[in-house]
């Protein structure tokens, strides 16, 4: 913000900013309590769908990239629960280049308003932050333990259950509206997984007791409902204590919670004594110590750049259509999985994926339609006034 030395010069810029919703001085006093959706100006309903894009495509690139290398590592003699775990957060430092790049960058998604950026409490972030962090930590670790004691097919089929425990959280936490075509996108994606999930593969739990299996099972779906939940609460503090329309909040949220869970991991790490195998591990490598290093540094890099699409939708679009991506990835990875492993694609799974690209094609359909709803708003409004 500028100083009184500045005054004159900063009034004419807000003038400027505002220009938008203030026809003239005379109702300056309305922009304060007026706000006008950015994306009903052209301009910046391009920049709207350019930022939904590009968090979307580092979503699910993240996502297939991590999942392929994830079992690229398992194939090749890693079994390191909380390396699995660590290696999801791990990456975090790479964003800081991200952030020295978009720090200076504003990314408004929702409002433009004249009134200066709210103050946000040191204390009431870091607490925010911590508790994120080991939420996430915990979420991760359960995932690790039920893909150890799951088949892929089962574990698959309980992971798309998240988009239904995101449905609850987005509803009570975050005041998503469901329409039908919301609906629709939901049902047909979480469809879409299970489907897959059920033809993935028909691998026994043989050298799994029953009661590991129970175990799995069980946390395997109470770390798809944390995940959600995870989802919902920063959605929650874009709204509620961030209040700041910046990428680089984006990065931030990021960063300082992957922070948290990575030495929350390190220390389970430790404390479990895993560490003391992970060289036994390199050298057993079937691919080699070079692979296996690159295989961990790799799949770190692809999970923050997940993360950082995730936490991007998350801020400019919902928590809820945050996971419909994510759940939209599940049926694409199977394709990479025939590229580099090569898997069989029967006709299910490409009904699994038809079915995941009409879900999300109904979730963009309604994107629209509330676009075009906001601008005609905007419209009426400015016409009335």
């Amino acid at each position: 913000m500028a100083g009184d030395s500045g005054n004159s010069d900063g009034g004419s810029n807000r003038d400027e900013e505002v220009q938008i919703q203030i026809a003239d001085s005379s109702k300056a006093a309305t922009s304060s309590t007026h706000e006008v959706p950015i994306q009903n100006s052209p301009v910046k309903s391009w920049q709207w769908w350019l930022m939904v894009g590009v968090n979307m495509f580092f979503l699910i690139a993240g996502q297939t990239a991590s999942t392929l290398l994830g079992r690229f590592y398992y194939n090749q003699g890693g079994n390191s629960k909380w390396m699995s775990t660590f290696v999801q957060t791990a990456g975090f430092p790479v964003l800081f280049i991200a952030l020295f790049l978009f720090r200076s960058k504003t990314s408004s998604t929702q409002t433009v308003t004249s009134s200066p950026a709210p103050t946000i409490s040191i204390p009431k972030i870091t607490l925010i932050y911590v508790v994120l962090g080991l939420i996430i930590a915990a979420d991760d670790l359960m995932y690790s333990y039920g893909l150890l004691y799951l088949p892929v097919s089962t574990y698959s089929l309980i992971c798309a259950s998240q988009l239904a425990f995101n449905a609850v959280f987005s509803y009570f936490l975050n005041a998503q509206k469901f329409t039908p075509l919301i609906f629709n996108s939901v049902v047909l994606l979480t469809f879409s997984a299970s489907l897959l999930g059920v033809d993935e593969d028909s691998q026994g739990t043989t050298s799994i007791s029953h009661g590991k299996y129970i175990l799995g099972f069980l946390l395997t779906l109470g770390a798809s409902a944390t995940y959600s939940l995870i989802l919902s609460l920063m959605q929650v503090t874009f709204e509620k204590v961030i209040k700041r329309e910046t990428f680089s909040v984006v990065l931030n949220m990021q960063i300082y919670t992957a922070l948290v869970a990575t030495l929350a991991s390190l220390v389970g790490l430790f404390a479990s004594g895993e560490w003391m195998t992970l060289q036994g591990e390199m050298h057993a490598f079937q691919s080699g110590k070079l692979s296996y290093v690159m295989t961990l540094l790799w799949t770190a890099i692809s999970w923050q750049v997940a993360s950082v699409g995730v936490v991007g939708l998350i801020f400019v679009v919902s928590s809820l259509f945050s996971n419909v991506i994510s759940t939209l990835a599940l049926p694409i990875i199977p394709v990479f999985a025939v590229i580099f492993f090569h898997d069989k694609m029967d006709g299910v799974k490409i009904i699994a994926m038809l079915m995941a690209i009409w879900g999300f094609m109904s979730y963009g359909h309604q994107l629209y339609v509330d676009g075009k709803k906001g601008r005609k708003t905007t419209v009426n409004v400015e016409e009335t006034s």
